[in-house]
């Protein structure tokens, strides 16, 4: 085994020392560079775990204000529904107040229209009459003019009656 050992050209004494060395390297890697990388890689993951876990509750958030945003939506539909419903109704009632104003002013334009014709018809009667007392004074003064005997008693009946009837 010496043999093989000094034909391959390994010296045992830098081979120990070689030995020593890379324990010591890795000793002092391990102590000053593996434990802080590791130290480092453990914090990275910690915050990249901790950013899943809070992108998670942000996505939940979303979902929940999204669908409280949905119900405040149908919450405000519903309200305008019921605005417009109410604002139909009291236009309907304004609608039905200003036909009954409209129609008690059109009854009342009627009822003036009414007087207004039936004093007209008083006024046209009134002055029928006087034509009518006036034609008969007329008739009258022509009859006296005349001689009894041409004086017609049913002449004057008649005169009478057609005053009655234009009355």
């Amino acid at each position: 085994m010496q043999q093989l050992i000094s034909q391959l050209g390994i010296d045992w004494r830098l081979l120990l020392s070689q030995a020593v060395n890379f324990l010591l390297l890795l000793i002092i890697l391990r102590i000053f560079v593996y434990k802080p990388l590791l130290k480092l890689m453990h914090d990275r993951q910690s915050r990249i775990d901790e950013g899943l876990v809070k992108a998670k509750e942000a996505d939940e958030r979303l979902h929940e204000v999204d669908i409280i945003g949905k119900g405040k939506i149908k919450d405000a539909e519903h309200q305008a529904l019921n605005i417009i419903k109410i604002t139909e109704k009291k236009a309907q009632a304004l609608e039905t107040e200003l036909l009954t104003e409209v129609k008690r002013k059109e009854a009342e334009a009627m009822r003036d229209s009414e007087a207004a014709l039936r004093a007209k018809e008083d006024d046209s009667r009134r002055a029928m009459e006087k034509e009518a007392a006036n034609l008969v004074r007329q008739a009258i003064i022509k009859t006296v003019k005349l001689s009894p005997e041409q004086i017609d008693d049913t002449l004057i009946a008649r005169a009478v009656e057609e005053v009655k009837q234009s009355k």
